[in-house]
Formats: structure tokens, C-alpha cells, sequence
């Protein structure tokens, strides 16, 4: 289902100009505080009108001031996931869930209706509970299914994770990209955390300052410095690999994909799993030579494609196999080894770099 925005809205020294377009997956609006995204999100929920605009969400057209077409909230089917989980504080866990079948036109719901939610958000201890006994993560994971229950065309998750601290975040991450990979329906996900866009993005929309930077596939966005500078120690490639096999005496997994192998420490994952590497530019280094004796097990050959000026740095795009990956260093250390566009180079990851809590399931981010 595809979601297409065209929205202009002035309010005070404030405006907002926005144009994007979205297939199926999780959609990250990311940018800084104050850079139009929950704005935007409101728009396309139909909370707030624009001063001009288009929303078309799966063919049918949602809002089109020009023509005076705008359908009411209650008739868009858009459900919204807040970083306040909302929830009615006199209902139990199974309480709330109903509340949300009831604006799927069912005014109440059996165990048969909310049991592949629950099973899927892993709820399931929790129905018989009130909002006041659940922990930062269990709320969202609540607030997350009663949103599910009202059967939407469309979920917005407005940085549903800022209020919880990093092992909360840590506890629901994993919901949401099941979530993102089984509910079959589009996700609109504002954050401007580039570890959690980088896990869970298949499209990243940045805005700047009410306006659209920059909009396309993850992978290609989010090895952008020059689009990213607030986050530049955050840029690099993310990779699409599979859990290849175990070496259980050594402690390590190794993992294969486009790029070629790497080799990472042991992750609890079966042979044949999917996963996406995050290998942030500041951890690789390059070689114009195979290196030998070397502790790093992560030799991937490539051939520089750009060199492109960042600040004291150059960031270095290297094209390993079918991926591209990103290497950031300094001037006099491109310079000083002859670093040009076209020349053969070998792009080394230390494996002992990756942090283990920080690996999803499925289509996911290992970071290096």
C-alpha cells in the first residue's frame, strides 16, 4: 500500500513544505527536534488541516484542498501510537485492547479477535492487568496492539521510544520490527535516533527545518554525511547479510551477503537467519593493500567510487561486491596512501566492534 504526501501549513515564524512518497514497510521521518516531523505526522493523521496539500494513502485520496476533498478522522482508518502510551487507566490490558476493536466496528473483542496481536506483541500476562502495573515497555507494547485492533490502513508512531530508557527500548525494539515485517500495513515512524532508523527503516524521509532534505532507501540515506552532519559520527552503510554458520570454540558467527562474509561475535540466531549489519563509517578503516598479520577478521575488497570532503574528514565510498560501503577519514590519511576514485582497496572491520544487544531479528541491524 503506498502513501503519497503533499502538504504545505504556515503557523507563526514556523513552516512546513513536505512531498514524499512510500511503499510498504516502515517509513522513518528523522531529523532534529523541531524539524517538522510530528507536524507532519499530525497532517497525515487529519489532526491539524494544511494551508494546501494531498494525502493519498493505498489509492484513496485522503485529503486534496484543491478540491475540497477531506475526509473526516474518524473515516481514515490512520491509528497513532504516541510517546504517551494513552491508555484508559480504569480498563485492564484486555480492556484497552477491546477499546481498539471497537473503532474496527466491533464493540467487542473475543479472545479469538486479539489473540494473534497479543501473541505477536507477546502481551499476553499482561491482559488481566491496569495500565498502573506495566512497565514504560509493556505500555507502548499495549498502546502499540489496541492500535493494531482497529484494523487502520496506516499506523504513525509518533517517537514512540523517547520516553523509555535504553533497556526499554531495547525490550520493545524487537515488537515493532516484528510488527513492521507481519502486520502488513505501512508504518509511518518519526525518531531522530539513527539507531533506531537504522534498524527498522526500509524508507528514510529527513526533513530540515520544515522541508524535505533528503528521501529514499535506508541503506542509501543513511551513509549521506552531508545530510546527516548533526549525526555524522553515526554515518555508514547498513548491509543485508544471513547467519551463514557457528563457530561455537571461537565464540563467533559468521555471516554472508553482497558485501561478502564478515565475521562477528557469536549471536543467538539459526543458520540461514536474516539480519542487517550497521557499520557505522568511523569503524572502518582501509587498506590499498591485503593486509597480513592482522588481528581484524573483516576484509571485505572493494574499489573506491567517491571521495567526497566533510568537515577535517573525507568520507570514502567503496563498492564491496553489490553494496556500497563508507569509510570516514582524515584528509592527510587519504592523501598520504593515495586514496582515488577507481583505485582497488580492502575495507577492515575489527569483529569484536559489535555489540551483540544491539542485533534484530529478521531484516535487522547487527552495529559494528
Amino acid at each position: 500500500m503506498a502513501l503519497a504526501v503533499d502538504v504545505a501549513l504556515k503557523r507563526g515564524a514556523f513552516s512546513l513544505e513536505a512531498a514524499f512518497e512510500s511503499g510498504p514497510g516502515l517509513t522513518a521521518l528523522f531529523g532534529r527536534s523541531g524539524s517538522g516531523k510530528s507536524t507532519l505526522i499530525h497532517l497525515i493523521a487529519g489532526l491539524a488541516r494544511p494551508d494546501r496539500g494531498r494525502i493519498v494513502v493505498g489509492g484513496e485520496t485522503l485529503l486534496d484542498t484543491s478540491a475540497r476533498v477531506s475526509v473526516p478522522v474518524h473515516r481514515r482508518r490512520i491509528a497513532c501510537v504516541f510517546q504517551e502510551a494513552r491508555l484508559l487507566p480504569h480498563l485492564s490490558v484486555r480492556g484497552n485492547l477491546g477499546y481498539g476493536r471497537f473503532f474496527a466496528g466491533r464493540r467487542t473483542g473475543s479472545a479469538a479477535d486479539i489473540a494473534p496481536v497479543v501473541e505477536m506483541l507477546g502481551i499476553g500476562h499482561l491482559l488481566d492487568r491496569r495500565p498502573a502495573g506495566l512497565s514504560g515497555g509493556e505500555t507502548q507494547r499495549v498502546a502499540i496492539g489496541r492500535a493494531l485492533l482497529a484494523k487502520p490502513r496506516l499506523l504513525l508512531m509518533d517517537e514512540p521510544l523517547a520516553a523509555l530508557d535504553e533497556a526499554r527500548k531495547a525490550e520493545i525494539l524487537p515488537y515493532i520490527e516484528r510488527l513492521r515485517d507481519e502486520a502488513g500495513i505501512p508504518i509511518v515512524y518519526v525518531s531522530h535516533a539513527v539507531a533506531e532508523v537504522a534498524r527498522l527503516a526500509s524508507t528514510v524521509v529527513v526533513l530540515e527545518d520544515g522541508r524535505v532534505a533528503a528521501a529514499g532507501p535506508a541503506d542509501a540515506i543513511l551513509r549521506r554525511a552531508e545530510i546527516l552532519p548533526a549525526h555524522e559520527a553515526e554515518v555508514g552503510a547498513l548491509l543485508d547479510m544471513v547467519v551463514e554458520d557457528h563457530d561455537a570454540s571461537g565464540g563467533v558467527t559468521r555471516l554472508t551477503g553482497a558485501a561478502g562474509r564478515l565475521v562477528v561475535p557469536h549471536l543467538d540466531r539459526p543458520v540461514g537467519s536474516p539480519v542487517r549489519v550497521r557499520l557505522p563509517a568511523r569503524d572502518v578503516l582501509v587498506a590499498t593493500q591485503m593486509p597480513v598479520g592482522l588481528s581484524a577478521r573483516n576484509v571485505l575488497p572493494g574499489r573506491i567510487t567517491a571521495l567526497s570532503p566533510f568537515g577535517e574528514a573525507v568520507m570514502v565510498e567503496i563498492a564491496c561486491g553489490e553494496v556500497s560501503v563508507a569509510a570516514r577519514l582524515t584528509r592527510a590519511s587519504a592523501r598520504d596512501i593515495g586514496l582515488v576514485p577507481g583505485l582497488a582497496v580492502y575495507a577492515i572491520v575489527k569483529s569484536v566492534a559489535l555489540d551483540p544487544a544491539g542485533v534484530g531479528t529478521g531484516r535487522r541491524t547487527l552495529e559494528i
